[in-house]
């Protein structure tokens, strides 16, 4: 029905299943669980920058985590927003970054941002659950942030309430901010392309890491983890 499954990606060649299986979840809880995070976080988000930019950063995402899922996970089927809310959540994080000049309680923000992030993560080395879409996600939501969230710097914002004898700068955006746009876009594409290229010539990234299934679930005295 569109989910993700790594044979017919690969060797029936239906590569739209990595955008379908975002759409799909798999029952009520999970939907419900999923929309209410999307309100929590894309709210804020697409109040500050639209409905474009953020949607751009929810469905690349989304393609992100399906791509590092499919590359780690051959014989689960996966579905849901997981991969395209974390998207959302390396943006916020990496939008920190970018716009750094603009905040006040700096250190309150980045510790909360993280918490909240390394819980969510946490909650992924549980058994079935497609933490391989969570990092893909996230790890694409952080690149794109440094492209798509960049707002001028707090001396341009205040550039007509300050008093006219203190100088400010004319550049409405600062250096460091064009030199995280250039290597997060280097990345994203050349992240992408190696991704793509691997998933589709059949690659299994489990021989390539043997040790990054842990980051999906991790085997306890209560519970086992499949392929």
């Amino acid at each position: 029905m569109g989910a993700l499954v790594w044979d017919k990606v690969v060797h029936e060649h239906q590569g739209w299943r990595l955008v379908t299986c975002i759409w799909l979840h798999a029952g009520v809880v999970h939907l419900l669980a999923n929309m209410l995070s999307l309100v929590l976080i894309g709210l804020r988000l697409e109040q500050q920058f639209g409905y474009m930019r953020i949607g751009i950063i929810y469905l690349v995402s989304g393609i992100g985590g399906s791509v590092l899922s499919s590359l780690f996970i051959r014989n689960s089927i996966s579905v849901g927003a997981s991969g395209a809310l974390f998207g959302l959540l390396g943006a916020m994080l990496s939008e920190l970054f970018t716009n750094w000049t603009i905040y006040t309680n700096k250190a309150a923000a980045l510790v909360t941002l993280l918490i909240v992030i390394a819980i969510n993560l946490a909650i992924g080395i549980l058994p079935h659950v497609d933490n391989f879409a969570h990092i893909g996600g996230f790890l694409t939501g952080f690149l794109l942030g440094f492209i798509f969230l960049m707002r001028p710097h707090y001396g341009w914002m205040q550039r007509y309430v300050l008093p006219s004898s203190v100088k400010y700068t004319s550049k409405k955006y600062l250096a460091y901010q064009w030199i995280l746009l250039a290597v997060a876009s280097v990345l994203a594409v050349i992240g992408f392309a190696v991704g793509l290229s691997m998933l589709f010539r059949g690659v299994n990234a489990n021989e390539r890491c043997h040790w990054c299934h842990y980051l999906s679930c991790i085997p306890t005295s209560r519970w086992t983890c499949g392929n």
